[in-house]
């Protein structure tokens, strides 16, 4: 462990710049300074990022894991993974990085771009990575977690479209917020087969008005064909999922 005291003048610059953008205070800030180093400016490799990348990454995943496990009790593991995959691709932790402006952290050798903004999106999703690993150093899993949940929750948002191609609930969200300044809301209406594998019937409201229900797996599926069937409704066109029974779908 080094002490904030032992470091250079430039060492306390980068540290600082980190914390402020990262929202999160080092108890040991050496770490932070390997976790931004790029290769092309350490002394080794073994002083860059690359193995704080290689630890940041098992970690993300078992955050992501950990939440959905408890978030979808009814998503099966083949569920699960798919949206995990998406949530700890390199596409979405470059995505992370790139909104985060972690290219204005990095410290490179010459010849890589940092804060001019040309950085490749893979070093990004590695520098964020990496990021990760050392805060879990750090602060142990709590605080990992602590900084990863808001990404965490963004992402699998999106990522889960309860079986179908577009997340239409959270399409609903934004027309219900933007338009009266309020959420949607889900209603269960009705449950459909064995406790092993039942079937929920789910309509979706928005400022009072009640849309079509539809039927789903599960309360996730199901929320996201009501909101569906909501979407279309609003435009004015047949609601997709209107006559979805369970038993039309075994």
């Amino acid at each position: 462990m080094v002490a904030a005291d032992q470091l250079s003048k430039a060492e306390k610059s980068i540290v600082e710049r980190c914390e402020l953008r990262l929202g999160y205070r080092f108890n040991d800030p050496s770490l932070i300074i390997e976790a931004v180093t790029h290769s092309s400016f350490a002394d080794s490799r073994l002083n860059s990022y690359e193995r704080m990348e290689f630890l940041g990454d098992s970690v993300l995943g078992f955050v992501v894991c950990e939440y959905l496990f408890h978030e979808f009790p009814e998503y099966l593991e083949g569920d699960l993974t798919k949206i995990k995959s998406n949530v700890v691709s390199r596409r979405t932790c470059a995505k992370i990085g790139r909104a985060m402006k972690l290219q204005e952290l990095l410290v490179v050798g010459k010849g890589v771009g940092s804060s001019s903004g040309q950085v490749p999106a893979s070093l990004l999703a590695n520098v964020f990575e990496s990021i990760v690993g050392a805060i879990f150093l750090d602060g142990g899993v709590t605080a990992a977690r602590n900084f990863l949940m808001p990404f965490v929750v963004r992402h699998v948002e999106e990522a889960d479209g309860g079986g179908l191609d577009v997340n239409y609930k959270s399409q609903l969200q934004q027309y219900a917020q933007k338009r009266f300044g309020l959420p949607p809301f889900y209603q269960l209406l009705a449950d459909w087969g064995p406790d092993h594998s039942k079937w929920f019937n789910v309509s979706a409201q928005v400022n009072k008005k009640t849309f079509c229900p539809a039927w789903g797996k599960n309360k996730k599926i199901a929320e996201q064909r009501a909101a569906a069937n909501a979407l279309a409704e609003l435009a004015g066109e047949e609601p997709p999922f209107s006559q979805s029974h369970p038993e039309a779908e075994q």
